[in-house]
């Protein structure tokens, strides 16, 4: 039997894929198009997790000069003969990544900076034995070497000094890769420092890029497309492919053949549907793409046990806080936008191509919404569902990890404030425990009433099931001296909420349904009835449980009715 290639979860440093039998989705294509389609300077925004840093390390494993040409054998790129003859191992490469420059101060994170810029220039060290460097070019090697960054000029002009050094050694101009170029300016403004950490990006930038004739070209990423005034002032010859181009669209995530091939070869071609609810959705230019980080990690677990449930991985691999941020200054008509989404249907909006951070500290309430969402449609937490007309984008959830994403912050947003409001909730709390059905079914309307709802539409009723689940579910845990259970296994079946309050021996059974078309009857009947069939109590009873009330809540849009029995 054929061992298997190993799955590549983080795996980013391209030799590795061959060297170490890792699977690998073919996208050598993209050095083609780049050498066809390229710029000066040539910016690539994608959300994370998309494939960036592997792709950016292929480019430098393709052009620089040593580069072991067996490793492009059998690949897309293999087939264009003249191409790899003029360009494969013949260009000196700086590549940095700024994804963990970052600190809780500007200072750390200048150091941090230092720090990427200094490793960089340590693999260049035999340029010190090169003899085409002058002596004083080799002393300010030597700098960038240790990292004698103590003013803040020689850091900024670092990269060009290498480009120098380099083209000095080589006589040939240096191809310069910089991946996650956004990360210190996003952590930046999260401390409080955004403004001179652009200042210093920019110098840096301005130093390399600009009338530089020591440099062939650069490729860029990031999430989001920074304004051009902020950080890329003055370059010549800039190309920006955002997620709404059509150039390099399927080179970013996967497309629906390649997780088929893959899932195919692992053997677990059966959850193609599922892994396509999950984790599909993306519209990149004309090409519908996957989350590449979501499949490889779903199919380990698949590989492993094909029963495997979905999960989300790009949820907790990404800063989830620009959600938060949108709840938490939401309008009536923001509010009415986002039950829209998680309820399957589009909303229309003008987005910003080009931001700045300051931007989403905008007085102007609509200026600022209109930042927000046009983050939130870069950053992969909403996608194009078709063609932007007149520079309005229709906007969707792109599947179903995302949406539980939204539902976490809405349940988490909808938590805090209720719970704020400390006199209404422990009237509700009081109400679960002593069987007031009436009071509990009137405060959780008033509660629901302030916050968002799902509506009628296109969302799966167990999607729309969970969603208020969830919010209950968060009303009752945060009373930390009850016992409070989701979806445990009791009797025959699962039951939404086991409850139990030791001290008073008191215990619930709770079951939500939506309740179809305002059905609130025949949803109350039908959870009600479950809760019987399948003898949810028997565990209550077994721990000792003597009062036991029944609960069956059916909720529709932004109000609920309750059934309530007695055990």
């Amino acid at each position: 039997m054929e061992k298997k290639k190993k799955l590549p979860i983080g795996i980013e440093y391209f030799k590795d894929f061959r060297r170490d039998n890792f699977y690998y989705v073919d996208k050598t294509a993209f050095i083609r198009d780049l050498i066809d389609l390229r710029g000066s300077i040539n910016l690539f925004t994608r959300p994370r997790r998309f494939g960036k840093s592997l792709n950016m390390n292929m480019l430098k494993t393709f052009f620089e000069i040593g580069t072991d040409p067996s490793l492009f054998d059998g690949m897309e790129i293999s087939k264009e003969t003249e191409l790899c003859e003029q360009y494969m191992g013949k260009y000196p490469v700086i590549f940095i990544t700024l994804k963990d420059v970052e600190g809780m101060d500007y200072q750390t994170a200048y150091d941090m900076l230092g720090s990427v810029v200094s490793e960089e220039a340590r693999r260049f060290k035999f340029l010190l034995e090169s003899n085409r460097l002058m002596e004083y070019e080799k002393e300010q090697l030597v700098c960038l070497m240790r990292g004698d960054f103590g003013k803040t000029v020689y850091l900024q002009n670092s990269l060009r000094l290498l480009t120098e050094f380099l083209f000095a050694h080589y006589e040939i101009p240096a191809i310069v890769l910089i991946d996650e170029y956004d990360v210190p300016l996003d952590k930046a403004y999260q401390d409080g420092f955004y403004s001179e950490m652009v200042r210093l990006i920019r110098s840096l930038f301005s130093q390399v890029f600009k009338t530089n004739e020591k440099l062939y070209f650069a490729v860029i990423t990031g999430c989001l497309r920074i304004a051009k005034e902020s950080i890329f002032t003055g370059l010549n010859n800039f190309k920006v492919r955002t997620i709404s181009d059509v150039d390099f669209a399927e080179y970013f995530g996967f497309t629906d053949n390649e997780v088929r091939d893959m899932l195919s070869y692992y053997g677990v071609e059966d959850s193609f549907a599922k892994i396509k609810e999950w984790y599909d959705g993306y519209h990149f230019g004309h090409v519908d793409v996957y989350c590449p980080w979501d499949v490889i990690n779903q199919c380990d677990k698949l590989r492993a046990w094909k029963g495997a449930p979905m999960e989300s991985h790009w949820e907790n691999s990404s800063s989830n806080a620009i959600i938060q941020d949108i709840l938490a200054t939401a309008t009536e008509t923001t509010k009415s936008q986002i039950e829209a989404l998680i309820s399957g249907e589009v909303i229309e909006k003008v987005l910003i191509p080009e931001l700045t951070y300051t931007d989403l500290d905008s007085e102007d309430e609509e200026a600022r919404q209109t930042y927000l969402w046009s983050v939130l449609f870069a950053t992969g937490y909403l996608t194009d569902a078709g063609k932007p007309e007149n520079g309005f984008h229709k906007l969707m959830i792109p599947n179903r990890e995302v949406l539980g994403i939204y539902e976490k912050r809405i349940r988490s947003w909808f938590k805090k404030k209720i719970i704020s409001d400390t006199g209404r909730w422990k009237k509700f709390c009081e109400a679960i425990k002593s069987g007031d059905a009436e009071d509990v079914q009137e405060l959780f309307n008033e509660f629901m009433s302030d916050s968002i709802s799902i509506r009628d539409t296109f969302a799966k009723k167990e999607m729309k099931e969970n969603f208020y689940h969830g919010m209950l579910l968060g009303l009752l845990q945060a009373e930390g001296s009850w016992s409070v259970r989701s979806n445990v296994e009791s009797g025959v079946g699962y039951t939404d909420i086991r409850l139990e309050i030791p001290s008073a021996k008191t215990g619930c059974i709770i079951e939500v349904k939506y309740a179809e078309k305002g059905r609130y009857d025949q949803a109350c009947a039908e959870a009600m009835k479950q809760i019987e069939d399948a003898g949810y109590i028997q565990i209550l009873r077994q721990d000792g449980i003597q009062t036991i009330h029944k609960y069956g809540i059916a909720c529709y849009k932004k109000s609920c009715r309750i059934e309530y029995g007695l055990e």
